[in-house]
């Protein structure tokens, strides 16, 4: 797959800036382990420089220019940016594969998911300015008051490497449909494709500083970013660790964020189902893109041995949906392993509790829904999970009772950027896409009127004392 990586510099107040400190990091293909180009590595003194540009595109022309401009002003952007990402699909699909290891069809798809994404916000930046100054019913008529909603501010937006420009996406186009200035940074194991959506921002001549692009190392260009006190908000995806950091350094000026996390998502196949379809949902929710997302269903948990000789008969009969875990043979370079499934396991072992982001799935059985149930919760995370059964009422029964963001029903992992998405317990807090993701960017203002004509009363005037 032959495909030229381009050679970009930091994306700073709508122009292409060297690194402060000059430094640079490797771009490693993780399918040959070969170096095929550099990315810039941002550091403290650049994040200053971006939180710069993103405060006087906020304040431009009085934010005439951006924070408050009409909701079809910044839709018309967003939708420019859609059409550029549609008519550069081919080219980044292959960019993004070669950059993050997943199959170009799924790099494919996500593209077109991004292109989508950003006309999606683009309806609901031209829906907000009908929606502002919704009334609020009060008990007394002699009050009047409404809600307006606006722009956070600067946000900071911190993406993973298993979908770079889709997760960017997921939290660019919401934050700039608010009317935020945003600065992305994303992970720098896979930056191929969210700095070239820096050079499509430019040839739609998105206003200066309205996104910023800052590719470098956690520590020395995401550390300063969520710490810095002229930022408003930090939006990040990525692992469980690394978001108590971006926490604990939010919280020393009680700044906002919200977090997707990871999660040990379970499966609970029932007695009634298909077989066909249920290992076919299984394996999909599992080991689709190599089994490295966050909701990836790990856990199955089973009503009956059927389904495990099931998977023993489809190994005899040649399936490579059982596997053992090691490098493929034929690959001596790259970074590859054969998907996995483990039976035997016990709920206190660390592949059972936590995730592994790799194609590996656990297997254990069931007796009863409520032991199902009880499997299934059993865990630090909640964000997703996923049940597998023809009656419905069960179904809807076991939904209400998972402890998850997003539950599955006879499938696992479809998303669709007009449903929330996000998680609960150690799997984070906060809603991304759907209207839940415009939420994220905005700041609710109440204004409240006193209509009357009356004195209110609340002292006797002296004149008439």
């Amino acid at each position: 797959m032959a495909v030229q990586i381009p050679s970009r510099q930091l994306f700073i107040d709508g122009e292409w800036r060297e690194p402060i400190l000059k430094k640079r990091l490797p771009i490693i293909n993780p399918a040959t382990e070969e170096i095929i180009g550099n990315i810039p590595a941002a550091t403290a003194e650049d994040v200053e420089l971006a939180v710069a540009a993103a405060r006087r595109a906020l304040s431009s022309n009085k934010g005439k220019d951006w924070a408050t401009a009409p909701g079809a002003v910044r839709a018309k952007y967003l939708r420019a940016i859609a059409a550029k990402v549609t008519e550069r699909k081919t080219e980044l699909a292959k960019l993004e594969a070669i950059d993050c290891g997943k199959p170009l069809d799924e790099a494919v798809w996500d593209i077109e998911d991004v292109a989508g994404c950003f006309e999606y916000y683009a309806d609901l930046a031209e829906g907000l300015d009908a929606k502002q100054k919704a009334p609020v019913s009060l008990p007394m008529e002699t009050f009047k008051s409404y809600v307006l909603k606006e722009p956070i501010g600067v946000v900071g937006l911190i993406t993973p490497w298993n979908y770079p420009l889709l997760m960017a996406t997921w939290k660019v186009a919401p934050s700039l449909a608010a009317g935020c200035a945003a600065i992305l940074k994303p992970s720098e194991l896979a930056s191929i494709t969210c700095l070239e959506l820096g050079e499509v921002c430019r040839e739609v001549g998105l206003p200066p500083g309205v996104l910023n692009i800052l590719t470098g190392l956690g520590p020395e260009a995401g550390a300063p970013l969520a710490s810095h006190p002229d930022v408003d908000k930090i939006a990040f995806t990525g692992s469980s660790a690394t978001g108590s950091k971006i926490m604990a350094a939010a919280a020393q000026m009680v700044k906002p964020v919200s977090l997707e996390l990871g999660g040990k998502s379970p499966i609970i196949v029932f007695e009634d189902v298909d077989l066909d379809k249920a290992a076919e949902w299984t394996a999909f929710g599992c080991f689709w893109t190599n089994g490295q997302i966050c909701s990836a269903t790990s856990r199955l948990i089973v009503h009956y041995e059927k389904v495990l000789k099931f998977i023993s008969t489809a190994k005899s009969e040649g399936a490579t949906i059982l596997s053992g875990g090691v490098r493929p043979e034929h690959l001596k370079k790259g970074f590859f392993v054969e998907p996995t499934i483990i039976t035997d396991v016990t709920t206190s072992m660390q592949i059972w509790r936590e995730e592994v982001f790799g194609p590996v799935l656990c297997v254990k059985t069931f007796s009863t829904e409520e032991e199902a149930l009880e499997l299934a919760n059993d865990t630090h995370y909640g964000l997703g999970a996923a049940v597998i059964s023809n009656d419905l009422e069960r179904c809807d029964r076991v939904s209400k009772n998972l402890q998850a963001g997003i539950v599955w029903v006879n499938c696992s992992q479809p998303c669709f950027c007009q449903a929330p998405w996000g998680g609960n317990k150690r799997s984070g807090f906060g809603r991304e896409l759907g209207e839940w993701g415009l939420d994220n960017y905005l700041s609710v203002k109440q204004v409240t009127q006193y209509v009357s004509d009356e004195p209110w009363g609340w002292y006797r005037s002296p004149s008439k004392l």
